[in-house]
């Protein structure tokens, strides 16, 4: 079925042009004609606004400076963010880890790999000390084969769903529960920890602000993206809207 957007049908043209943008997403055609329909709307609302523009990029620009207003982030604002994540301006901190890897495949049997990797807990905690020889027999990970070592791991090394726990953890401990991954499910050991230095608020606090404004950007933005679907008449693909106004 043809999209149509405002009583405008989207060209095989335009899709052939905004396809190859969206190759890495998990469904590229829906992502490039959702893009493709998001332009239309933004680009239609320009139109109707009257606004100047050299080419479509600049209109869209204009309509979201025009439209869309982002407050600035003030100081309490700032410092309030930088007291509650103090691990992301803290520099230097360092674990180093040691992991056995039980993959989730579609041939192994959740459960069953469940059951092993936990009886292997079990073993481990009982016995530290045959940690390194499960991990050459039993991980799915290449680093099994120097007994599980990951090395020295600073923070955004690993996925964070692994690195909030293993940089939570005290040195020298096994977690007594196995750590689920995208990967998988993870026996891990902390060997040693360095624990860095947490960076002055005043060195940066310019950081913080630019973080808290593009925030607050992509928000304001998706709510006004989604007041203008609401508004616009969209034939053959469904979007969510909004039916009142979202951007004050």
């Amino acid at each position: 079925m043809a999209v149509v957007v405002n009583g405008v049908e989207l060209s095989d043209a335009d899709m052939e042009q905004e396809l190859p943008l969206h190759g890495d997403a998990p469904n590229p055609m829906q992502r490039a004609m959702t893009a493709l329909v998001l332009r239309r709307v933004l680009l239609d609302e320009a139109r109707r606004l009257g606004l100047p523009s050299a080419d479509e990029e600049a209109a869209i620009d204009a309509l979201l400076a025009s439209e869309v207003q982002v407050p600035t982030p003030d100081e309490a604002s700032c410092r309030r963010h930088y007291q509650q994540y103090p691990q992301r301006f803290t520099v230097g901190e360092l674990v180093e880890v040691d992991h056995i890897l039980f993959q989730v495949t579609p041939r192994v049997p959740l459960e069953a790999l469940r059951g092993l990797g936990e009886q292997t807990l079990a073993e481990l905690l009982a016995e530290p000390a045959l940690f390194a020889e499960r991990a050459r027999t039993l991980s799915n990970c290449p680093s099994g084969e120097v007994g599980g070592n990951l090395g020295q791991l600073s923070r955004g090394d690993t996925v964070p769903e692994f690195e909030r726990v293993v940089f939570a953890m005290s040195p020298g401990s096994i977690l007594p529960r196995l750590l689920e991954t995208r990967f998988g499910l993870h026996i891990v050991r902390v060997a040693r920890r360095v624990e860095g230095r947490l960076l002055p608020y005043e060195q940066v606090a310019e950081q913080i602000a630019a973080a808290l404004h593009t925030a607050s950007q992509d928000a304001a933005w998706r709510q006004y993206l989604q007041l203008l679907v609401g508004r616009a008449r969209i034939e053959g693909i469904t979007l969510e809207g909004a039916d009142s106004p979202l951007v004050q």
